[in-house]
């Protein structure tokens, strides 16, 4: 009975692992992305300094397609794109506490403290 403890215990630090490190990639992904729109509306708002982005377009990646739309508005969809992400991420942070705190159970040590 005891290699079928050992081996659930296993099982449960393994899948506990997995889930810490998926949601640690997620979050690498998001804040990329994040990372990706603060400098095209930072691109944007140089843009601005120089010339009216009123009549000036901008092409944006939506999916796997570019589109030309009015600067100005490609600023409001990035902006508003920024803040989402911003969300998700704090989302994601938290759930990885959870789940760093559950690992830490599994391994039988106590929960971090601090940063929190």
């Amino acid at each position: 009975m005891a290699n079928n403890e050992v081996i659930k215990l296993l099982q449960d630090l393994e899948n506990a692992g997995e889930k810490v490190l998926s949601i640690r990639q997620e979050i690498i992904d998001l804040d990329r992305r994040r990372n990706s729109n603060r400098e095209a509306i930072r691109s944007i708002k140089n843009m601005a300094k120089t010339k009216d982005i009123s009549t000036e377009k901008a092409w944006i990646a939506i999916g796997n397609t570019f589109i030309q739309i009015p600067a100005k508005n490609a600023e409001k969809r990035l902006e508003q794109d920024q803040k989402e992400l911003d969300v998700a991420i704090n989302k994601l942070r938290s759930r990885l506490k959870d789940r760093v705190n559950d690992l830490r159970d599994i391994e039988g040590k106590e929960e971090l403290k601090g940063f929190g």
